[in-house]
């Protein structure tokens, strides 16, 4: 059954026809032991490979690498299983521990990250070389990465200009937050380190969760489907950025305040759909990740 009304058409009819682009690779699993006393199986699509790297579709509630402080196997644990011979490609993170030392935290392949709840695109490398390569193009801001996200309220299309054309920009440093250690805060407030940060959105289209007229008008009701182009890459870039503009993304656990979780959402309501980037060779290609199910629930729901 659909509930509600979608009160804007997707600015672009043909945009999911991108989905057919993608080309159909094996499924590999793995199993994830976490603190529950039952352990399930974790699917990682591979969405593209070569001698060089491997771009995979990251399921959401799946750490990227080990923080230090749990033992869940992790998208980096995975990784060293299927290719063992790349066990020391990579940085370690370097993190406090106990008695004021600091700990090294291997993160075999691991060139980029994405937040435990985010699902999506993200490359890791194969050889040393590669990540490099890959780690060059992040720092020169030359990568291009593309994110969905459904928020809460309508966002007003931003005014159309010459350089933007129909796309918003937030331009917000970021720093750390005064008042949560896990938290970043832009704009006023912020503590040091401060880094400049940049986003530009587009807004796909707007909805209400409901049918009744009066509810319609409530803010609780009101929902935008976002598409988001981060030109730097600082942490929880996205999510802070849209708390700033006061359109947290739905059921963030961490940002959204009192707001309550919504549209079937029980982890963040963020996808990195795509990314483009020059393999070590020198071509450049752009890889996209499947809308999971909980976002095509959404869109089929609403009439997207």
């Amino acid at each position: 059954m659909k509930i509600g009304y979608c009160l804007s058409i997707n600015l672009f009819s043909n945009f999911y026809a991108r989905l057919a682009q993608l080309v159909e690779q094996p499924v590999y699993t793995g199993k994830v032991v976490g603190s529950s006393p039952t352990s399930r199986t974790v699917k990682v699509k591979i969405l593209y490979e070569d001698n060089d790297v491997v771009v995979v579709d990251k399921p959401a509630g799946i750490s990227v690498h080990n923080d230090g402080k749990n033992k869940d196997e992790t998208l980096a644990d995975w990784f060293i299983k299927t290719y063992p011979g790349s066990a020391d490609v990579g940085e370690p993170l370097m993190v406090d521990a106990k008695g004021g030392e600091r700990k090294a935290i291997m993160r075999p392949g691991i060139v980029h990250r994405l937040d435990r709840e985010t699902s999506g695109v993200i490359i890791l490398a194969k050889n040393q070389e590669a990540f490099l390569s890959v780690k060059n193009q992040f720092m020169n801001h030359t990568i291009e990465k593309i994110y969905q996200a459904f928020v809460y309220g309508y966002v007003a299309d931003p005014k159309a200009s010459l350089l933007n054309g129909k796309m918003g920009l937030i331009n917000a440093p970021i720093g750390r937050s005064p008042g949560d250690v896990r938290m970043w805060t832009a704009g006023r407030g912020a503590r040091d380190p401060i880094r400049e940060a940049s986003t530009y959105y587009l807004v796909l289209s707007r909805f209400t969760d409901t049918a009744d007229e009066k509810e319609m008008k409530d803010n609780s009701h009101q929902f935008s489907y976002l598409e988001l182009y981060p030109k730097t890459g600082r942490t929880h870039q996205l999510r802070v950025h849209l708390r700033y503009i006061n359109h947290q993304i739905v059921s963030d656990p961490i940002y959204r305040g009192k707001k309550d979780k919504a549209l079937g959402f029980d982890r963040l309501a963020l996808h990195a759909r795509s990314i483009k980037f020059r393999l070590p060779k020198g071509r450049e290609i752009s890889v996209e990740a499947p809308l999971p199910a909980d976002f095509t629930k959404v869109i089929e729901n609403y009439s997207l």
